[in-house]
């Protein structure tokens, strides 16, 4: 598999332990403070490395040391990141992601580059070769900019995947709906098919993204597990029992098993248990790139370990 990840790229910074912030200018201890290499386009990146897909990354920097950090984490991975761009008058992407005890997450997180990278920033020329496109945050080219993107692999004979960070919206739906017909695995989580549609029920919203062009809808759920809707398939596939440490990143890690899965020629129904398998081993741990799983150790995981 040689992917070309299109899109966001965002360091993280985790600190587990947090009960609540300080009063005035008082500090606190907590457990861990780490940070990874996150985003739509860049997590992903690094978990199809690790799957053993060939990952090229594309997206944009700041001139700063946090894309430094973040562009040695996914190097130090096996991604190329040759194809990621410097914006000197932004600074990189980054989030603070403090952990509570009970698992929540909230996050401060500054768009930075992201917010300025446009098709003019990647050279499609670069694509050729790539048996898969994702764009990971295609709100920020919007939709038709993303459509001809995705409308450009699939010329070049790759299929293609989108996976959209903001919240599920109407308004975010329509500002993104033109790359739809030109993707062939839409890959959200349960409140953003649900917000995107206003349906009642996950498969039903499924269904109806599928209406609006997409060629295949494979939707995390949570502790749930995923449920993949296609023209002709209705699966549901339930989520490993582990104990969660961190639930960042999850997403990334199951779009990541699901897309290897597919180009490994597995069907629907295994790929998505083969992204559930992964979210798993991203739960487990801080980050995306947590621990030290290969596909091999996720497929022995997914021998040994009950769904719930």
């Amino acid at each position: 598999m040689k992917i070309a990840t299109v899109g966001v790229h965002v360091l993280d910074t985790h600190v587990i332990g947090i009960e609540s912030i300080p009063a005035g200018s008082d500090g606190q201890l907590v457990e861990t403070i780490r940070q990874s290499a996150a985003g739509t386009a860049g997590g992903t990146a690094i978990v199809l490395s690790r799957l053993g897909a060939e990952v090229r990354s594309f997206g944009a920097v700041g001139a700063d040391p946090i894309a430094s950090t973040l562009l040695g984490l996914l190097e130090r991975e096996g991604v190329d990141v040759s194809g990621v761009v410097t914006k000197a008058d932004h600074q990189t992407s980054a989030s603070v992601i403090p952990v509570r005890p009970n698992g929540d997450r909230p996050a401060w997180h500054c768009i930075g580059a992201n917010g300025a990278f446009t098709l003019d920033d990647l050279d499609v020329d670069l694509l050729a070769g790539s048996t898969h496109v994702h764009l990971g945050g295609p709100e920020f080219l919007g939709g038709e900019a993303a459509g001809e993107l995705l409308a450009q692999a699939r010329s070049m004979g790759a299929t293609t995947s989108l996976d959209i960070l903001a919240p599920g919206d109407p308004d975010m739906l329509a500002w993104i709906g033109a790359a739809l017909p030109h993707t062939d695995f839409l890959l959200p989580n349960d409140e953003q098919v649900l917000g995107f549609t206003g349906a009642s029920s996950l498969i039903e919203g499924a269904r109806a993204l599928l209406d609006a062009g997409a060629g295949c809808v494979a939707a995390t759920a949570g502790a749930r597990g995923a449920v993949v809707v296609s023209a002709t398939e209705t699966i549901e596939v339930p989520a490993y029992a582990i104990e969660v440490v961190d639930t960042t990143g999850c997403g990334d890690g199951f779009s990541a098993g699901f897309l290897r899965g597919h180009a490994m020629g597995l069907d629907l129904r295994a790929s998505a248990e083969l992204g559930c398998a992964v979210a798993a081993q991203v739960a487990q741990g801080l980050g995306t790139d947590a621990g030290a799983y290969t596909l091999e150790s996720v497929e022995a995981f997914m021998a040994a370990t009950p769904t719930r």
